[in-house]
């Protein structure tokens, strides 16, 4: 099997199929990176260029592993150490990677749709490693990779999405993959940080935490991008830790040992506490690991898609 396009872009776009696919690889993968030798020739003589205009830390790692990993050539570039501060635009950069002959292009950048822009005027294909508030699509798929390898399956689950869901793209990826893969979702937060609309993609939202908690197998922190706080849309910190933060006596509300989430980075003590942190049901640090797993299933996927 492969995946219909040439690129990844966005959860919304794949199949149930595609996203099963990916998964089923990402198993493999999995699997090597436990062996004491990680290094497989599946991507030799191919080449992979990271193209970040955000900072990252677990996503852009992640994929320079992966690469690495599988024997691919890697370089990253900045938006602060590339042309774009000479007035370079976004597509000419991108040709210029294609035209370099890079086999897969990386990118995250802080315009939604800026993957989708580029995808159209390179042969190279195009992963989204997060657009704007648009969508996160390789971090969806390790939070699905996760909770497969945790529960079994993902069919008749019920997930609670907690927290900053307006700003986040994390949320909107795994809402989009989660209703394909035919688990049911609730969000929750302050009512000035949930969309209006946000319903009509698939969830129940409620601004009351314990609600949306109930009876979770999974629990799911977003990260509060305190960057907002200055847009006034939280009163302070402490009054969203009190009233929406992941403490044990909320996390007894979902089912017994549902797992714990969180894309990190984490503001501990505001999302959750340190005690939720470290459970044993708490897979905040696995995330990391199933991350570079499913993205050296997205690349070899991709890098073979001729």
């Amino acid at each position: 099997m492969k995946l219909s396009g040439k690129d990844l872009l966005g959860m919304k776009e794949l199949t149930a199929e595609e996203i099963r696919y990916i998964l089923y690889q990402a198993e493999t993968m999995k699997y090597i990176l436990t062996q004491n030798a990680k290094k497989t020739p599946h991507l030799q003589g191919k080449t992979m260029v990271t193209l970040f205009y955000e900072n990252s830390t677990r996503t852009r790692m992640s994929f320079e592993l992966a690469s690495k990993y599988m024997s691919a050539n890697s370089a990253n570039i900045t938006a602060s150490g590339s042309s774009v501060k000479k007035g370079e635009t976004l597509i000419d950069t991108a040709k210029t990677l294609d035209a370099m002959g890079t086999d897969i292009i990386v990118i995250r950048h802080q315009m939604s749709g800026a993957p989708h822009l580029i995808a159209k005027h390179v042969n190279a294909s195009v992963i989204n490693a997060g657009d704007g508030m648009n969508e996160h699509p390789t971090q969806a798929l390790l939070d699905l990779f996760t909770m497969k390898e945790k529960l079994g399956t993902l069919e008749g689950l019920k997930v609670a999405i907690l927290g900053d869901v307006a700003h986040s793209r994390v949320a909107r990826s795994d809402i989009y993959a989660l209703n394909k893969l035919g688990s049911t979702v609730t969000i929750a937060g302050p009512s000035t940080l949930l969309p209006k609309d946000i319903e009509q993609i698939g969830v129940t939202a409620y601004t009351n935490v314990e609600e949306a908690i109930e009876g979770a197998d999974v629990v799911m922190c977003l990260r509060l991008q305190k960057e907002r706080q200055q847009s006034g849309l939280l009163p302070s910190m402490r009054e969203y830790s009190k009233f929406f933060g992941l403490n044990e006596k909320r996390l007894a509300l979902a089912k017994k040992d549902a797992l714990v989430m969180h894309p990190g980075p984490v503001n501990r003590g505001i999302e959750l506490n340190t005690e939720v942190m470290n459970l044993p049901q708490s897979v905040v640090n696995e995330q990391v690991t199933n991350g570079v797993a499913v993205r050296m299933a997205v690349l070899n996927i991709l890098a073979k898609r001729s």
